[in-house]
This record gives C-alpha cells, structure tokens and sequence, in this order.
C-alpha cells in the first residue's frame, strides 16, 4: 500500500510539474513548423536545454530512420565495395532538398490542405480579400527545367512582396506535384508546372499553366497587385468543386491516394519487374498477329442426276433402217437352198 501511494504522489507530481510544457497546438492561420518550440526555464536547470539535447534519445522512429541505417558503419563499407560513397550521396541529397525552395513559404499535402486552406478562420474583411496562391512543379519530372524555373520565380516575387509589404491578403504556398496525389488528381492536374489561385475556402479556383513563357518575378507581382485574374474565368464544370459530379473526381483521388501509398512501400526491383511485365503482355496483345481462318471444306451434296430419256425414232426411220439391214433368217435360207 505505501508502495502504491508513493508512486500515485510522484505520479501526480510529475504531470504538474511537466504541465506547463503543452504546447497551444495549432490554430489556423499559423505558420506550419516541425520543430517544437523550446520548454520553459524551470529553476534550478539554467535555462533552456540545446535542441540537439531535447531531440536527444530517437524513439522508435528513429530506430528505424533509414538514413541513419544507411549511414551506419556497416552500411557504408558495403557501398565503398561497389565504388559508391554513400554518405556523400546522403549530404549531397539533403544539401540540394535544403536549397531548392525557400523554407518559408508553407509546403501544401494532402493531409494539410483542409486544415490550412479550407478551415482557416477568418474574418468577414479578410474572407472577402483572402487569397491563396499556390504553385505545383515536379523538379524531377519530364518538365523539370521549367519547374525549377517558375520556382525559382516564385520565390522572388514572394521575397520581394514580403519585403514591401504591398500583398497583405495574398498568402503563398507550394506543392510538390510527386508527393501529393489526392489534390492533384481531384483538380484534375496531369502535368506541371501550375499556379493556382484560390479563393472561398478552395471554392473557387483559376488555374494557369506555364507552357513556355518565362515568368519572371516581375510577372507574377504584376498578376497580383494589378489583380488581372478577375479578368480570367474559374474552374466550373460539373467536376470542380460545387459542381453535381464533384463526388467522382473525390473517390477516384482518393482511390489513387492509397493505391499510392501502398505502392511507395514497395520495393523498386518489384515495381519494376510488374511494370516490365505488363508493359510486356500489352505489347503482346497489340501486335499479335491476327488469325487467319482457314477455309472450312464444303460439303459436297450427292446430286442424284437422271439419264435424259432416250429419243424416240421416227416411223420414216425405223422403216428405212428395217429395208436396208438384211434379216440373218433369209441369208440362212439362201444358203441352205445352195446345198
């Protein structure tokens, strides 16, 4: 029993003590961060713990962290077998992911969209003005040169309204078009780069693809300041949202939403021996040779043939024919009488 009540009083007093470490949680409107905010100075510990500290210890997730796996002692002697610095690859590839957008504009998901666009609380005054303006590029994709491009844009002209302040019911965000699947597809985008804007709480939304004209940074202010979109038309088809058939483009994103998701956890190798395996039987269905049909034999039907009847002769004839042949009795007759 004292054993039990001990532990009940450490038990109360360490949620009392650790209470004041809660965090507020998020509230639309706010800045989406990753990194816990740091924990209050209590006495007696001199200040706030370095965050490389309060991150300290991994769990399970870290346990599991494949770049920590892959940058293990174990790992790297096996790669620098076969020529490959691995840990080189690994810097290389968080120094170009760290350097490819600017970290403060709000990177939009599937999973965050709702939650930041849709649901984000407003006033009447800034409801009316409230502006999203979001851009969708795939650096990795067939149009990579032109996303890399319009990103680069787009990120000027963020930094530049930032600075002079003259945007204040524009907010920005991006979209990574290879990570993000249900919105893409529910907005029925196949191919980037795109800037959407977005009003109404995702209501309403004009899309803008960037084909082949460069749009500098100059550009894309010009559009927003000068507010040219109200010269264009929003998306409204019975597909967009509102529409009568906005459920079909809903469940066929969040079909491929999962599809996705499963997919991803397989490994390459399989992936690519099903896809050479269908790309294979497809090919095969479409250049088989078509089959040639043989002549099927015809039967031949016995046709019962009938002799023609035989003419008859004429009187004139048959007595012609009884004159000139000798009949065998009178030369018989002859015959006999010689004797």
């Amino acid at each position: 029993m004292k054993l039990a009540s001990f532990s009940l009083a450490l038990l109360a007093l360490t949620s009392s003590v650790s209470a004041q470490y809660f965090s507020e949680g998020w509230a639309p409107g706010k800045a989406v961060t990753d990194e816990p905010p740091p924990p209050a100075a209590t006495p007696g510990t001199g200040g706030a713990q370095p965050a490389a500290q309060q991150q300290g210890g991994g769990g399970l997730q870290s346990a599991f962290d494949l770049t920590k796996v892959l940058e293990s002692e174990t790992m790297s002697k096996l790669f620098s077998r076969f020529g490959i610095n691995i840990t080189a690859q690994i810097e290389a590839a968080r120094a170009q992911g760290a350097n490819t957008w600017d970290s403060r504009i709000p990177l939009i998901t599937d999973d965050n969209y709702d939650d930041v666009v849709v649901k984000e609380v407003l006033t009447e005054e800034e409801e009316e003005n409230r502006l999203w303006f979001i851009v969708i590029t795939g650096q990795n994709t067939a149009r990579g040169a032109m996303s890399k491009a319009l990103d680069e844009s787009f990120d000027s002209a963020y930094n530049t309204s930032i600075i002079a302040g003259d945007l204040p019911d524009v907010r920005w965000g991006r979209i990574d078009y290879l990570n993000v699947t249900y919105l893409t597809t529910k907005w029925n985008v196949w191919q980037v780069p795109y800037l959407v804007l977005i009003r109404d709480h995702g209501q309403t939304l004009y899309f803008y693809q960037a084909n082949s004209a460069r749009l500098t940074a100059e550009v894309i202010r010009s559009f927003l300041l000068e507010e040219n979109w109200k010269g264009t038309h929003p998306w409204k088809t019975p597909f967009s949202p509102g529409g009568n058939y906005e459920f079909v483009l809903h469940y066929f994103a969040f079909g491929l939403q999962h599809l996705y998701f499963y997919l991803v956890k397989l490994p390459r190798w399989v992936l690519m021996i099903a896809s050479g395996a269908v790309a294979t039987l497809v090919m095969r269905l479409m250049h088989r040779n078509p089959e040639s049909e043989v002549p099927k034999p015809e039967e031949k039907t016995e046709e019962k043939t009938q002799a023609p009847p035989a003419p008859k002769a004429d009187a004139t004839e048959t007595k012609a024919a009884s004159t000139s042949t000798p009949k065998k009795s009178s030369a018989k007759s002859r015959k006999g009488g010689k004797k």
